[in-house]
């Protein structure tokens, strides 16, 4: 902290001045008395007069209140500088003999105690605002609608999702959403670790942040939607997403739905990328023959990552490519996949 003074006064008929005097001290106020003392011992000897120390003294007890108070961010803090101003006035400042200097002494340690268990006190109060670990626990709290909000599934860190509060009952955590072809799914490795896209939009939630959620076991669903607005859906009973140091590898359960079971295929699969090689396939990279990020295998039944062609396309397995539903040659017009706890 950094705190700087200038006073005039009158001592006996004669104004005194000291500008330009500065004291800096860069500490963090966590224990005020070690503070206090390092301020007596090693800043006092700075002063020329009785009434320099006191207003030095002032000015630290100020700075030491309005910084603790701003890095604890406790508004409801009692007005403690007007009470340091109380002593300063009450005590004759300017015109008291030196035995003023012990009084006010012993006033601020006072209320540098006063302090202390006023920002103990509000501490110990504060509201903690509660971070749910998924949309599924959102859904049980009362927050039905669908939208983009905050979790942390593992108390890790918490992060942004989109919760689709409607589909099959509602609490899903959605991972991935294709709808416009406004985001680009052809992407390396650290696009795909981190993730990508606008949650309010086209998205790739991420691979770290789904094998978090996916610690806690989980079930996946996945909505499909054709460029005439029929829709199919494909639900597997688990999904896992192993830690990138298994290379994300896939974990799936059983099949049931109306687009076909076109996943399990993929079972116990890496993940893939353009330039991160992980399938089974010996001859060809799948990631950059099918132009998409997968659990490819060698190669593929499903391409959700794949190019958005929007509906038929002269290519095979390019687009966003559910085999079981329309073949390996039509691209969804809309694909959702979206996670939520067995539980």
């Amino acid at each position: 902290m950094v705190f700087t003074y200038t006073h005039h006064t009158l001592l006996h008929g004669r104004r005194h001045s000291y500008s330009g005097k500065r004291a800096e001290m860069k500490i963090k106020p966590v224990n005020l008395t070690p503070l206090f003392t390092y301020f007596l011992q090693h800043r006092l000897i700075m002063a020329r007069t009785e009434s320099s120390w006191i207003v030095l003294l002032f000015a630290f007890i100020t700075t030491i209140r309005d910084e603790t108070m701003a890095n604890a961010n406790l508004s409801q803090v009692s007005p403690l500088r007007e009470k340091c101003q109380n002593v300063y006035n009450s005590n004759n400042f300017y015109a008291g003999p030196n035995k003023k200097v012990e009084t006010l002494l012993h006033e601020i340690k006072k209320e540098l105690k006063e302090i202390q268990k006023d920002i103990s006190h509000l501490k110990g109060n504060r509201t903690s605002v509660e971070v749910f670990r998924n949309c599924a626990e959102l859904y049980k709290a009362g927050k039905r609608v669908s939208g983009v909000y905050t979790i942390d599934p593992d108390n890790s860190g918490a992060f942004e999702v989109f919760c689709d509060q409607k589909t099959a009952g509602g609490g899903w955590t959605v991972f991935q959403k294709r709808l416009d072809g406004s985001v680009d799914f052809y992407r390396g490795w650290n696009d795909y670790k981190r993730g990508f896209g606008n949650l309010n939009g086209e998205f790739w939630l991420g691979l770290d942040k789904i094998h978090r959620l996916t610690k806690e076991r989980c079930r996946l669903h996945v909505d499909l939607e054709d460029i005439n607005g029929n829709t199919a859906y494909a639900e597997y009973d688990f999904f896992g997403v192993a830690s990138e140091r298994s290379k994300y590898r896939l974990s799936l359960g059983s099949y049931s739905g109306t687009a076909g079971d076109s996943f399990s295929y993929h079972r116990g699969s890496a993940f893939s990328t353009k330039e991160r090689d992980n399938d089974q396939n010996g001859s060809t990279n799948c990631a950059t023959r099918c132009q998409g990020a997968w659990w490819y295998k060698a190669c593929l039944n499903s391409n959700l990552n794949g190019l958005y062609l929007h509906g038929p396309h002269s290519t095979s397995w390019e687009g966003v490519n559910w085999d079981k539903w329309k073949g390996a040659s039509y691209s969804a017009k809309r694909a959702e996949m979206k996670i939520k706890p067995l539980n």
